[in-house]
């Protein structure tokens, strides 16, 4: 969409503050389009959606004007990647969202836009996951997008990250669903990974260009997370958590939802385990997603996803066990002294088997 005129009346309809979402609906069923929305009487569209959002949608701002311009501008700026606007209709517009109880009116794209037209999982978890949680969702992406699915995260710090990396692997590639406008990476530490997916996958947001990194723009994304996606997987998540949030959100658009189980002393693994409680599936590999998704179909083997309970090889790594563990319990489980399990922990630290957390614990990794 590059015509002034009609991007200008997109953007009117979509941006005036007093008018939600469902009114906007409203408006375009009843008028047929955004400027057939303006051409109508003030007392017309007041018989739609009532006084308040009629009236305001009389009055034009400046600031519109300067938005319109801008966004021009992007539009035709000389960049490596494609550039969209998708409004509600478009024939581009994710077919998945269709079905979601609250689709976006105008989805602002960079990237390979046909993603949004494929098969997709979304992975979520939390911002500060364990190693072995950073390195589960990065290998579940990297199969599940071996296997042809879009693997769908929001760019956040933690397991987001880890899947958009995981699914820039395979030829499924990865969708991010930012809360901010496109003209903006947020958090700052992903710039050169936003760069990798608007490459080889795609960028969108709702928001407009311009918008910072707000509080509630994340809720609202992950709306936009879970209704593209046919299914749900989260990977860590603490109680309360806005992962749960977009499980929720995907269970109730009668999407999939899938838990990875973990520890029960992490308090990263609890959010998961109140998922199951409430009917999540329980995942072990990548491929019981594969199986409940597409069973006729499952195209990986057993024994080529991620699995995370391997014999251990080594009496060290037998009495470490799955969960964290500090180095005191592991002089009582071996018997051997401290100097000397520091300097094998070590060694397993180097060939990444065993990774440090924060209170001087130790943990096995999948590698391990």
């Amino acid at each position: 969409m590059t015509d002034p005129e009609d991007l200008g009346a997109w953007l009117r309809l979509v941006e005036t503050k007093p008018v939600g979402r469902e009114p906007i609906r409203r408006l375009l069923a009843a008028f047929g389009s955004p400027q057939a929305v303006f051409a109508a009487s003030t007392s017309a569209r007041r018989e739609v959606v009532g006084a308040v959002p009629a009236a305001a949608l009389a009055v034009a701002s400046d600031e519109l004007d300067r938005l319109v311009t801008t966004t021009l501008a992007w539009l035709a700026a000389d960049a490596p990647e494609a550039r969209a606007i998708i409004p509600l209709g478009d024939t581009r517009y994710p077919r998945a969202l269709l079905d979601s109880a609250d689709p976006p009116l105008l989805l602002y794209a960079q990237g390979r836009v046909d993603l949004l037209q494929t098969r997709a999982i979304a992975i979520v978890g939390s911002r500060n996951p364990t190693p072995q949680g950073t390195d589960n969702a990065r290998a579940f992406a990297a199969h599940l997008s071996a296997a042809g699915f879009t693997i769908v995260s929001g760019l956040a710090l933690g397991i987001d990250g880890a899947a958009h990396d995981g699914g820039l692997t395979g030829q499924g590639s990865t969708v991010a669903v930012v809360g901010t406008g496109l003209d903006r990476v947020y958090p700052r530490r992903h710039l050169k990974l936003a760069h990798r997916i608007a490459a080889d996958g795609v960028i969108m947001s709702e928001l407009p260009l311009g918008t910072p990194p707000l509080p509630p723009h994340f809720p609202s994304r992950n709306r936009i997370i879970a209704g593209l996606s046919q299914g749900t997987l989260v990977v860590e998540a603490a109680l309360k958590s806005g992962s749960l949030g977009t499980a929720r959100l995907a269970s109730e658009a009668g999407r999939e939802v899938f838990a990875i189980p973990g520890s029960i002393h992490s308090p990263q693994s609890r959010g998961c385990h109140a998922l199951i409680r409430q009917g999540a599936k329980l995942v072990e590999t990548a491929q019981d997603i594969l199986e409940e998704l597409q069973p006729a179909r499952a195209t990986l083997a057993s024994s080529a996803a991620p699995n995370t309970t391997q014999p251990a090889d080594e009496p060290l790594l037998a009495a470490l066990g799955f969960d964290p563990v500090t180095l005191d319990a592991l002089c009582a489980r071996t018997g051997w002294a401290a100097a000397e399990l520091s300097v094998r922990l070590f060694d397993l630290e180097l060939d990444g088997r065993v990774a440090r957390l924060p209170g001087q614990l130790f943990q096995r990794t999948p590698r391990a």
